[in-house]
């Protein structure tokens, strides 16, 4: 992959728009202390459909970039395939043109890892609808897929951590799946630390040593970062831009 560059210069004085688009809900914010917006997401919704309610939430307030946070593999700043979870006609959709604004789309894992990132080899898991895998060394982001890998009897991490693996397993036993799958992750990506993410994340009673649950409002952190250069630039693989932490 390609190294990734730096944005040129602050954006800092600018009104940024944050969209975390999840299984469940759409979310968005505007700046680092607006109100935060949501809207049911779920199989099918399109993107054009998400554009007609987020446009109208915000037709009175004033943005001028906006990041989203899109739970499926992103590359080279550009959706690279159809969702999981969601709808169809994500592929070719183009949000600069629906917003009339300029656009940075990030997988939503990566968004939220973002925010979440203290520095260091740091693994963060989204335990959500599906499961979201990124992982941080030494400020280089790179998003993954791993949660549509094999894991067990034919099925992926995802089959077994995501919310259809909880309502199959229950939660008892999907806890100590998730356990393992924490386990197994953080020795192969060699991670100093494990954050974890997700509307599931607080279902866990108990975190191994090493775990700490981070916050979903992180997510809007990391989309603010995405446009705000700092000290110590974060550097996104795939030819996504640096961002600040």
């Amino acid at each position: 992959m390609r190294a990734s560059k730096k944005i040129p210069g602050k954006v800092s004085a600018r009104h940024i728009l944050v969209v975390d688009v999840g299984g469940m809900h759409v979310k968005l914010r505007i700046d680092a202390r607006g109100p935060i917006h949501k809207f049911v997401s779920g199989p099918k919704l399109s993107p054009l459909g998400m554009m007609r309610q987020i446009l109208k939430l915000t037709r009175n307030l004033s943005f001028d970039v906006v990041s989203i946070g899109y739970p499926g593999l992103v590359f080279h700043g550009r959706i690279a395939a159809e969702p999981h979870n969601l709808g169809k006609g994500w592929v070719r959709f183009d949000f600069e043109q629906a917003f009339g604004k300029p656009v940075r789309v990030i997988n939503d894992a990566a968004m939220q890892a973002i925010g979440s990132y203290r520095g260091g080899r740091m693994l963060f898991l989204g335990l959500g609808t599906g499961l979201g895998v990124t992982i941080i060394v030494d400020g280089v982001v790179e998003a993954t897929e791993v949660g549509h890998m094999p894991y067990k009897r034919g099925r992926t991490f995802e089959d077994y951590v995501g919310e259809r693996g909880r309502e199959r397993l229950g939660s008892r036993k999907w806890r100590r799946k998730v356990s393992d799958v924490i386990k197994q992750l953080k020795f192969a990506f060699e991670a100093d630390y494990v954050v974890l993410g997700g509307g599931n994340a607080v279902r866990l009673k108990s975190l191994p040593r090493g775990v700490r649950l981070g916050n979903n409002r992180n997510a809007f952190i990391g989309g603010l970062r995405l446009w705000r250069q700092g000290k110590g630039p974060l550097r996104l693989r795939g030819g996504g831009a640096a961002v600040g932490r």
